[in-house]
């Protein structure tokens, strides 16, 4: 409706739906069961009460993680004994969650909000908006689903992960199998994998293998269909032009990347270049964050035209005396006064995350390695963690506060 008044001059009154709770992670499981049962996969499940618990489990109904069927069903059908190790960690995971989400995500809230709520006020700020935006959606999303695989956990149900440590990624597909990562297997396995196998995709692969070569002829059907991909990644995140954009953005790059594969090994080999070289290795990490948070910005703006200007500002302006030395206007709420103790809290509760996941991408089992402590040490760490989330977290606004992919 807004393109037609856009394109017509017509004055057509846009309709807001009421769509029912979770609507998008349910029919992603529901739509899963059906495809892999009709190609399949499973046995259907003939008991309508079973299949409705395996469609709305309660922990995962507002954001996933997107369980299997095959995974998930037999441990809800199961019984299940109490396990006080079990239990502990899972309590653990559950507070950890927490931690990340009302002290970092919520508090990141009041500096992204700040900055592109007025971004045309203070343009130099833009950089440090994208980032807080960064930490905010990290902390909101792993934040969360370390809340609903801890209460899953708590009931003996162990549900896939969803992150693994997404900004130690090498490359935007590397982060797509990072970072809502059964989002982007269901993609694969659901969207992906039909359209590249697909009758029509196989007789454009042949066109472009005899007009092209047989590198481009068989990297370009995969582009299209990542681009596909994320395209309808893109609509699932907002019927806005912002959001096509922003899938559009990760398919692209990751299209031109399977394109350049070949040439791009070749240019490795010829500076001698491993994937073992730590300097090659860090500098991929940089550029990958880098491209992340560019995204970002399509993700966050309300419209397209504030995201190009957005990213125009973050090559040209890096000014960021406003945004500590006058009090910045967030849509909704007056003036906002943002201390440099709120920031501190941020970036201390930032390190403890970032340490976590260092010590995850060593392959460190940390609550395992926290259950051998001795209990008065345990004791402490739990007392310390349960007074500084409340004491130490923020008091979102009206337009923060809840988790952020249950309005997607």
């Amino acid at each position: 409706i807004t393109n037609i008044n856009m394109l017509f001059g017509s004055k057509i009154e846009a309709v807001d739906f009421l769509l029912p709770l979770g609507i998008s992670f349910y029919t992603f499981q529901a739509t899963g069961y059906i495809l892999d049962v009709y190609w399949g996969r499973c046995e259907a499940e003939l008991n309508p009460l079973r299949y409705a618990l395996f469609v709305s489990f309660f922990p995962q109904i507002m954001q996933g993680p997107i369980g299997r069927y095959s995974r998930l069903a037999h441990q809800l059908y199961e019984k299940h004994a109490f396990d006080p190790v079990r239990t502990e960690k899972a309590l653990m995971r559950i507070a950890y969650g927490y931690f990340k989400k009302i002290i970092i995500a919520d508090g990141a809230y009041y500096y992204m909000a700040a900055v592109f709520n007025s971004y045309a006020d203070y343009p130099g700020v833009g950089l440090l908006g994208v980032l807080a935006y960064s930490a905010e959606l990290y902390a909101d999303f792993s934040g969360g689903i370390d809340i609903v695989i801890g209460i899953a956990e708590l009931f003996g149900i162990t549900m896939d992960e969803n992150f693994r440590q997404p900004f130690f990624s090498i490359s935007i597909t590397d982060f797509w199998h990072r970072w809502h990562i059964t989002l982007g297997t269901w993609m694969k396995d659901y969207l992906f994998y039909p359209i590249s196998l697909s009758g029509w995709m196989g007789k454009f692969g042949k066109f472009c293998r005899s007009k092209m070569g047989k590198t481009i002829g068989r990297a370009l059907p995969i582009c299209i269909a990542n681009i596909i991909v994320f395209l309808v990644v893109g609509i699932w995140h907002g019927p806005a032009w912002h959001y096509i954009f922003y899938g559009l953005y990760n398919g692209i790059i990751i299209g031109i990347s399977g394109l350049l594969a070949k040439p791009f090994r070749n240019w490795k080999k010829a500076l001698h270049i491993t994937d073992k070289t730590r300097w090659f290795h860090i500098f991929q990490i940089v550029r990958t964050f880098i491209l992340v948070n560019i995204s970002w910005f399509f993700d966050c703006s309300d419209t397209l035209p504030q995201a190009f200007t957005m990213i125009r500002n973050f090559f040209t302006h890096f000014d960021f005396s406003p945004f500590f030395t006058e009090k910045l206007v967030v849509v909704g709420n007056g003036s906002l006064d943002i201390t440099f103790i709120n920031l501190y809290v941020v970036l201390a509760a930032c390190a403890v995350v970032f340490t976590v996941s260092v010590l995850r991408e060593r392959q460190v089992d940390v609550r395992s390695a926290i259950i051998r402590w001795p209990f008065a040490f345990r004791a402490v760490l739990y007392i310390a963690v349960i007074f500084a989330i409340p004491m130490l977290g923020h008091t979102p606004s009206v337009e923060g506060g809840g988790f952020i992919y249950a309005n997607f």
